[in-house]
């Protein structure tokens, strides 16, 4: 009997989400993730949805230091990090990526998921309570729910709704309040400055994933508390960040937190992700060292990933399109509904430019969109040829 209905609920989602044009297939890349990809079956593209911000996931100084991880210390660590899973190299990225965004301490992950999973239920608990951006991402929305403290959610980076809610918790021991530095959807940033006041003043623990933002914003990449010039740790203005490694820091997998060595220590003792998951892979671990490397050593590549949002920005103005004012490498295109939005993006595919289109229920209903997700990497020529596409579609649409 419960078979029967397990499959009867599977096929009613399935015929739902093809109705509601929801439905995703996966597209198989057969080479390196770069500014051109080469589709199985489909050929090379130009790739406009990528998380390769600063174009590093391919550099042949990351793929080098991720093959002498590999030769050193083989595929995995074959166990948790308390038992027998730290690795030289884990302790070395971890030092590395303190020092590189002027935090007391780090503590790597498997993913920015687990990160945020594995922070805000060790950080708040019954009793106390986590105030939310309603556009965060969906790591921070399930691991607030899986810590049991008292959840308020307020308008997207609106600091009068934000006090509403801490009112509403004032008598709680504990007040986290959790937002994107950058929002995937929109591009938009969150208003840190405003953020750190507020939770200064409220006496609430500020904390940022700021995925979108590192290696973005910031004068040298180091994210959105540069880009605002402040200061990250224990007595600084924001308290928490985390991040990924998968997107501007080579684009593998991993997540880290940063915050004081009291934080990460207390993490370490009872995070559950990291109590109970393999340590990230020494390839990874080594990959990432080396991209920070790069990217200290040609902080040209900041400037550039720049000029190109700039530059596809403006193309696209120009050709008439409805474009959201954004200062980071994402670029969303608002197009209406849905079913237009994965129109477009399939005959933009048909003409060899990558591109996502998104609609209800990740973004608000009428404002379906295609989003654009530039990279240091991308040339002139691959810039030209998407906005010819984009020019083209206007007489297909």
């Amino acid at each position: 009997m419960s078979r029967g209905i397990l499959q009867e609920r599977l096929r009613q989602s399935l015929e739902a989400s093809k109705r509601a044009h929801t439905h995703k297939l996966l597209r198989y890349i057969d080479s390196p993730m770069g500014p051109v990809a080469r589709i199985d079956g489909l050929g090379e593209v130009v790739v406009l949805c990528s998380n390769n911000y600063l174009g590093l996931a391919d550099h042949p100084k990351v793929v080098e230091a991720a093959q002498q991880g590999l030769r050193r210390y083989g595929a995995g660590t074959a166990s948790v990090r308390f038992i027998c899973g730290t690795l030289t190299c884990h302790r070395e990225l971890e030092e590395r990526l303190a020092a590189f965004f002027g935090a007391p301490a780090a503590l790597t992950y498997t993913s920015c998921w687990n990160a945020n999973e594995g922070l805000l239920p060790a950080l708040a608990g019954e009793g106390d309570a986590i105030i939310s951006d309603e556009t965060n991402h969906a790591s921070i929305i399930d691991a607030t729910r899986l810590s049991r403290a008292h959840r308020r959610v307020y308008a997207h980076a609106s600091i009068p709704a934000l006090l509403e809610r801490l009112g509403e918790v004032e008598d709680a021991p504990l007040k986290v309040v959790v937002s994107d530095g950058v929002f995937s959807m929109e591009g938009d940033i969150a208003p840190l400055p405003e953020l750190a006041r507020v939770c200064r003043e409220a006496d609430a623990v500020l904390v940022i994933d700021d995925s979108h933002g590192t290696g973005v914003l910031g004068a040298s990449g180091r994210g959105v508390h540069e880009h605002f010039q402040l200061s990250c740790g224990a007595d600084g203005d924001v308290q928490i960040i985390t991040s990924t490694l998968g997107k501007a820091l080579g684009g593998g997998n991993g997540g880290f937190v940063l915050g004081s060595a009291e934080l990460v220590d207390h993490l370490i003792q009872s995070s559950r992700p990291h109590l109970f998951s393999n340590a990230l892979a020494p390839s990874t671990a080594c990959a990432a060292i080396g991209a920070i490397e790069v990217l200290d050593a040609e902080p040209e590549r900041i400037a550039h990933l720049r000029r190109n949002v700039a530059r596809m920005r403006e193309g696209l103005m120009a050709l008439g399109y409805d474009v959201v004012d954004s200062p980071s490498a994402i670029i969303p295109i608002i197009v209406g509904d849905t079913a237009r939005a994965l129109r477009l993006s399939q005959l933009l595919l048909e003409r060899g430019i990558f591109v996502v289109g998104f609609g209800h229920p990740v973004v608000p209903e009428g404002r379906a969109r295609l989003r654009v997700q530039m990279s240091a990497a991308h040339e002139d020529t691959h810039i030209d040829r998407a906005l010819d596409a984009f020019d083209a579609l206007r007489a297909l649409d």
